[in-house]
């Protein structure tokens, strides 16, 4: 789903782009609300995470793979503000890093692969684990059905995209179905690896899901006559950070491993996105990325001979980065949040 420069017109790009900074800036507030000394690590592992799961492309019809757009993991895992800029510190790296991606389209990727499917995975997600029992097993279901949605609607959000702006005149019909029927396919491997993923993390630790934290109810005790919430019970901070340290070590290896070594071996069809663009003439004015000629552009490093050591290396490098810039965000807006609650700064002229 990463789009290329050339495909999308000046005005469009734009316009995007506005659109993408909006929703941004309006991440990076609402993220303080979601973000704390838990979570905060997480978010960086999870972009990073996401980044190396997008380095597998699975094979979903003849001569078409597919990878994890990966709006509804994130959103699931960490939050809806806190997921956009998830999937816009990947979209980040991989067009000044990887030529992954055009830059004058990073407004169009960073609408549609972060925004659109966030919105639509996460409000679907919420619906559903509204109406379905509160357990553990709602919340992967949910989190199935929701991701499983989110990538024909990002399929969709392009077609409307190009409808409006496309630089080639093809038959907008034909392209809405055919990206929407090949990313239904899609859709479903995306959705078996967010199933799996949160699972495997609720499995561990639920309090680190953040769709998943209103699963536990409050103990209720009965006090004079009235039931009451009964006070939550203190974790032990030593086995805690323990805990919430393993998960971080672990989902990091697991990047490590799939990046550096499981991405040799994924499919070497083109995606959705370029299957198409291809078969219906989209991509005939597609333009060579700005920083085709850099170290690692196409996920290879520059003067190592040996493939798999060479894509084994960018991938490496490329989940390093990316946990390191990530993390750094996060970080910086939850000592954002921090200073904002302190007592210096919440204090009345009459407590001073």
């Amino acid at each position: 789903m990463h789009v290329p420069d050339g495909f999308i017109n000046a005005p469009t790009s734009v316009a995007t782009g506005v659109v993408a900074a909006g929703a941004v800036a309006v991440s990076l507030r609402g993220a303080r609300r979601e973000l704390d000394e838990r979570t905060a690590p997480l978010a960086g592992l999870v972009a990073a995470f996401i980044f190396a799961v997008q380095m597998l492309n699975f094979p979903v019809a003849a001569g078409t793979s597919g990878h994890l757009l990966g709006g509804a993991l994130a959103a699931i895992l960490v939050g809806p503000y806190t997921g956009v800029l998830c999937i816009s510190v990947v979209l980040l790296m991989q067009g000044i890093l990887f030529a992954d991606g055009g830059l004058t389209a990073l407004g169009v990727n960073i609408t549609d692969m972060a925004v659109v499917t966030v919105i639509v995975a996460y409000a679907l997600f919420r619906g559903l684990v509204k109406v379905l029992p509160r357990t553990r097993r709602s919340v992967t279901a949910a989190s199935f059905v929701a991701s499983l949605v989110s990538v024909p609607a990002a399929a969709l959000a392009f077609t409307f995209f190009y409808w409006i702006g496309g630089t080639t005149d093809v038959s907008i019909g034909k392209v809405a179905g055919a990206m929407v029927g090949v990313h239904v396919l899609i859709g479903i491997g995306e959705a078996a690896i967010t199933a799996l993923t949160v699972g495997a993390v609720i499995a561990v630790r639920p309090d680190l899901v953040y769709g998943a934290r209103d699963l536990r109810a409050p103990l209720k005790l009965r006090v004079g006559g009235e039931l009451v919430d009964a006070p939550a019970p203190e974790a032990a901070p030593v086995a805690a950070r323990a805990s919430h340290r393993a998960v971080w070590i672990g989902g990091l290896v697991a990047s490590l491993v799939l990046a550096g070594f499981v991405s040799f071996y994924a499919s070497a069809d083109p995606d959705g996105l370029e299957k198409v663009a291809a078969d219906h003439g989209i991509d005939k004015k597609a333009e060579e990325h700005a920083i085709a000629d850099s170290p690692l552009a196409d996920y290879g490093v520059k003067d190592v001979d040996d493939a798999r050591l060479s894509g084994g290396l960018a991938g490496v490098i490329g989940v390093g980065v990316t946990v390191v810039a990530g993390s750094a965000v996060f970080w910086a807006v939850r000592r954002r949040r921090s200073a904002e609650t302190s007592p210096s700064s919440t204090a009345t002229p009459e407590n001073v």
